[in-house]
């Protein structure tokens, strides 16, 4: 790949590669990147398309703000152009109904992946969706403008987009209810507090900040990211012991490749 080369560009999503870096931008500006099934599509297509040579992504959106959320004009009638309106697909075959969600939350599962370490550069709202899309990445930095909302439950849904697990991961159940329940702002301070956001700066250095935090991720091996981040993510779901046993099979791992054995 040559340096900044335009992988993908349509339906409000670009992604571009600089060597093991990865960048993906959400377009849309004049509608606070507001989201639809046609842009979940065009990120899902951006994570399958990475260079298997990409090791860190880089999640940011154009504009005052990172995403406002699901685009209202899904819950019209009309619904958007060459798609179902919500309202129809409400009204279909329950296991139509989620097979669609299943597909739309595909956008925000590969940012997860143990090969790359994915970090979102948030800056204004983050709401519903664009806060659940935030949350799907591993890291997060975000501007002293910040201003995350989990809207769902507000408008008599609920949060299906993949959000609901970091965030109670991250805040501890009693907080993520609350701040679903009550669809409040959560800001930049209380996000560095609570573990939401890693790293709070001022909006204009938003973009070093996170090309900084992805020069340190690139600093240690490949290799041994990889394996760490695996271990990291599966201490979720498993007890002490069995953290243990996973240890020393990771490590077990890392020294055998590092004294060039083979099994």
């Amino acid at each position: 790949m040559t340096s900044l080369d335009s992988v993908l560009d349509k339906d409000g999503v670009r992604l571009t590669v600089d060597d093991v870096v990865a960048t993906v931008t959400l377009t849309n500006p004049a509608k606070r990147n507001a989201q639809s099934p046609a842009l979940w599509r065009a990120l899902t297509e951006a994570g399958r398309a990475l260079p298997g040579s990409v090791r860190v992504v880089v999640l940011r959106g154009e504009g005052k703000s990172f995403s406002a959320g699901l685009d209202r004009q899904a819950f019209t009638p009309e619904g958007f152009d060459g798609e179902p309106s919500f309202l129809d697909m409400a009204r279909g075959p329950e296991s139509e109904l989620d097979t669609t969600i299943a597909e739309y939350q595909e956008a925000f599962t590969w940012w997860r992946r143990n090969d790359i370490v994915s970090v979102a550069a948030v800056q204004g709202h983050a709401i519903g969706a664009g806060f659940q899309l935030a949350l799907a990445c591993d890291l997060r930095v975000v501007a002293e403008d910040v201003q995350f909302a989990m809207r769902e439950t507000s408008l008599g849904l609920v949060p299906d987009l993949t959000g609901t697990h970091p965030l109670v991961n991250l805040v501890g159940y009693a907080r993520a209810l609350e701040i679903c329940a009550t669809g409040r702002f959560v800001h930049a301070e209380e996000a560095e507090r609570t573990g939401l956001a890693n790293l709070v700066v001022p909006a204009d250095e938003l973009d070093a900040a996170a090309r900084d935090l992805a020069a340190a991720l690139l600093a240690a091996p490949r290799d041994a990211v990889v394996e760490t981040k695996a271990l990291l993510s599966g201490a979720v779901s498993r007890g002490y012991e069995e953290q243990r046993i996973a240890e020393r099979a990771a490590q077990g791992r890392r020294l055998r490749d590092l004294a060039g054995i083979t099994d």
